[in-house]
């Protein structure tokens, strides 16, 4: 029993590591631009289907695709009709593994991996190399097929396991808990699908047995994204929860229509072979489910949206002023990048601040408010520049030309502010894992000098928005106020540190603060001068 046991773990092993390097393999040879397609996805659901099947074949793993779309709509990247529109193309992208090991390969295994290791190890093309890992992932996936398969084999000798896995045919809702609890220790659901058909091959459990599990199976993949989602914001918990209620309730429909369902089961696959009424028996009850829930998408993200209402503000990652159809007028399309550029700035300046609140009190929520944040300055940086460059290609005014170059270094200052932000807030949670403090004087002196950053680049965008230039200047000089005090600052870490009021540890990360705060003082001199016409 013992051997038995051990030649099944180490099918699992070998399933799972194959399925890495498939999946690795696959996404490399793709180009690894896996998330900027799906970031780009357009507002059809049916298109989210598609790219979402078409994503998680690549990755091989449908929780890989739900947790990257947890993250797209976290950073407000996606919303939330797309993000689900791929949950249900990622159900179904899963179950092409199914499909490939339902093959009876197993005279062709050790072909398969030799062929893939050379291909690997001397192909002189980097996609050929990843071709080659491709072919040795799917080869150790199906040699640990065919171990699990072999360890299978004595468990038909046991009446109380023969009686245990009985009851799943006997009773759904038993086979769909253990289905549950079973990918949750395994954390694959392809994985499952190959021990269900290594039993189902070996007469250990009949289709009826198998499909009650299969449904576990899906509902128990939805626990990844779940634990990405509950430090995420509402959108976040959104996609999860229609990832959770999709499959719960297909599970429901199924267990329902049981017997209809397996008839069609039967229906679309060969007699007498029993792994490919497994195989037939996932990808079924998965794109059932996606064509029943397709036509009712937008109800079903309605309630969704009421079951999860929104609690303060909603990420808007986009930008909320340019309009192309003012590119022919350039005076008006400046205006409005003008106005984008600003908000930019003071999304940054709100990042900054709720950092500083973190310095002053160490807060979850001004943590993840940053974290969440700092994407959308990087994306308004991008369609800024894209504007503006739409902008260039018209015929610019004498007066417009320098504005039009100095948006485009202002926009590179704010990002690098929004930067800043982030770093210190990074630093801060750090301090606040370790339980590291800083002294009374050197906290004293970090707020002041935020206080001074914030008001300077206050006047920096105003200067901006106004191009006033007598604003500039005194921003300018706030600035130089804002590197004599952080000199200060400096010289007075070193007396504190002498003196063994502060530790090694926290003058580190005081240091560090201080350079991050010093730099964004820079970013608004800089942005200062590009009004003042100083390039």
């Amino acid at each position: 029993m013992i051997v038995q046991i051990c030649a099944a773990l180490g099918g699992i092993a070998l399933f799972l590591y194959g399925m890495e390097l498939m999946g690795e393999g696959l996404q490399k040879a793709a180009g690894d631009r896996l998330q900027q397609i799906l970031a780009k996805l357009t507002s059809k659901v049916t298109m989210g289907v598609v790219l979402g099947a078409l994503v998680t074949a690549l990755l091989q793993s449908s929780t890989a695709t739900t947790v990257m779309t947890v993250g797209l709509v976290n950073a407000g990247l996606m919303t939330l009709r797309q993000a689900f529109g791929i949950v249900m193309g990622a159900n179904v992208g899963t179950t092409i593994t199914a499909q490939l090991i339902a093959f009876n390969l197993s005279d062709y295994i050790t072909g398969i991996l030799f062929v893939g290791f050379v291909v690997m190890t001397f192909a002189k093309r980097k996609h050929m190399r990843f071709i080659g890992q491709v072919l040795l992932g799917f080869g150790l996936l199906m040699l640990g097929v065919d171990l699990l398969t072999q360890a299978a084999v004595p468990l038909r000798n046991y009446p109380g396991v023969v009686e245990l896995i009985s009851k799943f045919s006997d009773i759904p809702a038993f086979g769909v808990v253990a289905g549950i609890i079973m990918v949750v220790i395994i954390q694959s659901s392809a994985a499952c699908v190959g021990i269900l058909m290594a039993m189902a091959t070996q007469g250990i459990l009949p289709l009826e047995g198998v499909i009650p599990v299969l449904l576990g199976n899906n509902i128990g993949t939805c626990l990844t994204a779940i634990l990405a989602a509950s430090r995420g914001n509402g959108a976040a918990k959104k996609v999860s929860l229609s990832h959770v209620l999709f499959n719960l309730i297909g599970c429901i429909i199924a267990v329902l229509f049981m017997p209809w369902f397996i008839d069609l089961v039967h229906f679309i696959s060969p007699p007498g072979d029993i792994a490919r009424q497994v195989a037939n028996a996932h990808s079924a009850f998965n794109v059932l489910t996606t064509l029943i829930f397709m036509p009712f998408a937008g109800v079903f993200i309605d309630t969704i949206e009421r079951l999860v209402p929104d609690k303060g503000e909603v990420i808007v990652n986009r930008a909320m002023y340019l309009d192309d159809n003012m590119l022919g007028t350039p005076t008006l399309a400046m205006s409005l990048a003008i106005k984008e550029v600003v908000r930019m700035g003071e999304t940054a300046r709100t990042n900054m601040n709720a950092a500083l609140r973190c310095l002053h009190e160490f807060n979850e929520a001004d943590y993840q408010y940053v974290r969440e944040h700092e994407p959308v300055v990087d994306k308004l940086e991008e369609d800024i520049t894209i504007y503006l460059t739409k902008i260039s290609e018209t015929q610019l005014s004498p007066e417009l030309a320098p504005r039009h170059a100095g948006l485009l270094h202002a926009i590179n200052d704010i990002e690098r502010m929004g930067d800043h932000a982030d770093t210190i807030v990074k630093r801060l949670r750090t301090m606040q894992e370790d339980d590291v403090h800083f002294s009374e004087s050197a906290q004293a002196e970090l707020e002041q000098l935020g206080a001074m950053v914030m008001e300077a680049t206050g006047m920096a965008l105003q200067a901006l928005e106004k191009n006033d230039k007598q604003l500039a200047s005194e921003t300018w000089t706030r600035c130089r106020e804002v590197k004599q005090f952080a000199k200060q600052m400096r010289k007075n870490h070193v007396y504190r540190l002498n003196l063994g009021q502060c530790t090694p540890q926290a003058g580190f990360i005081q240091l560090e603060l201080l350079i991050n705060l010093k730099r964004t003082s820079d970013h608004a001199k800089n942005i200062s001068q590009l009004v003042l016409g100083i390039f």
